[in-house]
């Protein structure tokens, strides 16, 4: 039981590493995909559009780096910006949103890239909280089962 919570807790310390050592690499890649995800966006139930919706939506946001990110695309040439970028629903119609200029004022300016990024470094300090709390309970886990074993293997010749 001792090794199997040690083999855990060594994979659990070898991914936390490997993600901050990493961390460059997944925002790069982040960014790389949500690219890609703008480019191939459309209003069918694909995966991938949904979650540019959701992001949108959740975080206030519009594009990858800014709203004009949607210029880029073969969407905003036949339908404009995404209804996902709008401040207000009852105030964005399809004419507003394939005008850039009247777009900015009612569509998020922001970018998207930069507000998921900011949020997960700001809960990054909980998950690593987290993490160590498991990880002590962990080491206090393996440790009584040492104590366990050492007890159980002490006492196995004094029953006679």
């Amino acid at each position: 039981y001792a090794m199997l919570l040690s083999l855990i807790f060594l994979v659990v310390l070898v991914a936390a590493v490997v993600g901050f050592v990493f961390r460059h690499e997944i925002k790069t890649n982040f960014e790389s995909n949500l690219n890609l995800a703008l480019r191939d966006y459309n209003v069918t139930a694909d995966r991938h559009s949904e979650a540019v919706d959701t992001i949108q939506r959740t975080l206030h946001c519009c594009g990858v780096q800014n709203y004009s990110d949607w210029e880029r695309t073969e969407y905003f040439t036949q339908k404009g910006i995404p209804q996902s970028c709008c401040k207000s629903q009852d105030d964005c119609s399809e004419e507003d949103l394939k005008d850039l200029s009247k777009a900015k004022l009612k569509v998020f300016v922001d970018g998207c890239f930069f507000l998921v990024t900011s949020t997960m470094e700001s809960k990054m300090s909980v998950v690593a909280g987290i993490s160590f709390g498991i990880a002590c309970f962990q080491l206090v886990g393996i440790i009584l089962a040492c104590c366990l074993s050492q007890y159980i293997t002490n006492n196995q010749y004094e029953m006679v």
